[in-house]
């Protein structure tokens, strides 16, 4: 297990603009925001269903689909914070012995291997200590590690800059805010609902709640019963102290299924004197920035609210990058790898001498070119008459060349077809159609990019579902391509 905020080079420095993603099972939702002098502006903001799986599909096409929406809706940003999926994440929990403050990060990582029962590899976790009957308590949040690589290759995919992996429901509720203490949070998300207890300054409890939304007829359902007997549930394995000073509930989410959980939650848990809130603004001073006081209560914006505001991230999962020098250093240390440096210097040397005698060729041949420079002048002269004149001698029918070029990269089964293809000037095609997926849509974009006669290949336009999305795509000719056919 690795521990992030541990490791040293962990900081970087926060760009005046970003863009927050919240991933959510198929669900994406973004804002750009940018801070200048003491506020916060929203730039963008927009909501997409994606058709792979970021954990399962191939990381190229599944940036490749993200960097579409993104285009889409014009969305230009390459730094970005993602709130990743709290299903992904795992906790346990520890009592924490009186020790040295230096003593801890080893303890954790000790009681972080008992509890997940990982390779120490295998996982990233983060740390949350909170205060109990004046002891001290910790919550171990760990995700797998190769989950964070592929999401990280994604983004990349996309043409994106992850500058921080966190969860958004511990942006939505801090846990080190005053507010939070004694505080039972419930996020209604598109897939499940998230539930996190905080007190005393951390993390008390962190679950993801299956099951308590389905899809039935078309739409989504939220079983506010399973919600309430889960969080019965996890009440009653707290110590009766700390589950004794729970006393808030405060639920996010869409309106009507946060409403319809708050009055199952006053009807279900009257006896326990719980007071439930539907939370549906933000406070005025909720990050410390002015911002925009009608913005909609979203994981993306809280995160990127609290990132821009120079908050730091609760809990982190991108792994650090690591300075070449340090890695070099760590790596080459030894007094074997000094060894090895000597005979990798002495290879160098031996480079260097061969790129001497190239040097000597290359002025030797420069000074024959020289000598000849006037005939090939001539030369050029008469090419550049040829290639003037050339153009009227061009018997290729090149209208019919483009449509065999783009007809040879459409599959024969019909999972992508075209319906009307335009062609301006003989070296702009603007092609629209339909594709059962998007991937069958990407491989067609590729096989057009690598046909020599074209320059170059861009999806316009993406409306619809599958199995029947509607496309217009932009494909440019090359002529010197479409001549050689």
């Amino acid at each position: 297990m690795i521990d992030l905020k541990k490791l040293p080079g962990f900081k970087r420095q926060r760009p005046s603009t970003v863009l927050a993603l919240a991933l959510d099972g198929t669900r994406l939702d973004g804002v750009v925001l940018r801070r200048t002098n003491g506020s916060v502006q929203l730039l963008q903001s927009f909501s997409a269903t994606l058709s792979l799986d970021p954990l399962t599909a191939d990381a190229e096409l599944v940036g490749r689909e993200i960097r579409n929406q993104l285009d889409l809706v014009e969305v230009r940003e390459r730094n970005c914070i993602v709130c990743v999926p709290l299903k992904w994440s795992m906790t346990t929990h520890t009592e924490m012995p009186d020790l040295p403050e230096a003593d801890v990060p080893g303890f954790l990582q000790i009681e972080a291997e008992r509890g997940f029962h990982s390779d120490a590899d295998s996982l990233y976790f983060a740390a949350s200590r909170y205060l109990l009957s004046g002891k001290q308590h910790a919550a171990l949040i760990g995700v797998p590690r190769n989950q964070v690589v592929a999401l990280e290759k994604v983004l990349r995919a996309a043409r994106l800059k992850p500058l921080s992996f966190s969860l958004g429901m511990t942006a939505l509720q801090p846990p080190t805010a005053e507010k939070s203490n004694g505080v039972l949070a419930l996020v209604i998300g598109e897939s499940n609902v998230g539930l996190q207890i905080t007190f005393g300054g951390g993390i008390a409890a962190l679950r993801a709640l299956e099951g308590a939304l389905e899809m039935e007829g078309g739409r989504r359902v939220l079983h506010a019963d399973v919600v309430v007997r889960e969080a019965r549930i996890t009440l009653g394995q707290l110590p009766a102290e700390l589950r004794d000073k729970v006393r808030t509930v405060r639920i996010y989410g869409p309106r009507d299924f946060a409403q319809q959980l708050a009055d199952e939650l006053e009807l279900r848990l009257e006896q326990m004197s719980l007071k439930v809130e539907v939370v549906r603004n933000y406070a005025s001073d909720e990050f410390g920035v002015e911002f925009p006081s009608d913005t909609a209560v979203s994981p993306a914006f809280s995160l990127a609210a609290q990132f821009l505001a120079g908050r730091e991230t609760f809990i982190e999962f991108l792994p650090p990058k690591v300075p070449a020098w340090k890695e070099f250093a760590g790596k080459y240390g030894s007094g074997k790898a000094r060894q090895a440096i000597g005979a990798a210097a002495i290879v160098l040397v031996i480079l260097l001498g061969a790129f001497l005698y190239q040097e000597v060729q290359l002025v030797t041949w420069e000074s024959r070119w020289k000598q000849i420079s006037g005939e090939v002048g001539e030369l050029n002269g008469i090419k550049a008459k040829l290639d003037q004149y050339h153009p009227w001698a061009d018997d290729s029918i090149r209208g019919l060349t483009v449509l065999k070029q783009i007809t040879l990269a459409f599959p024969e089964d019909g999972a992508v077809t075209a319906k009307t293809v335009e062609i301006r000037d003989l070296s702009t095609v603007i092609c629209s159609g339909t594709a059962r997926s998007m991937q069958s849509l990407f491989m067609v974009q590729g096989q057009l990019q690598k046909n020599p006669g074209i320059a170059g290949v861009k999806v316009t336009q993406i409306r619809g579902h599958s199995p029947a999305l509607q496309f217009t795509m932009d494909i440019q000719c090359s002529e010197g391509g479409s001549r050689a056919n």
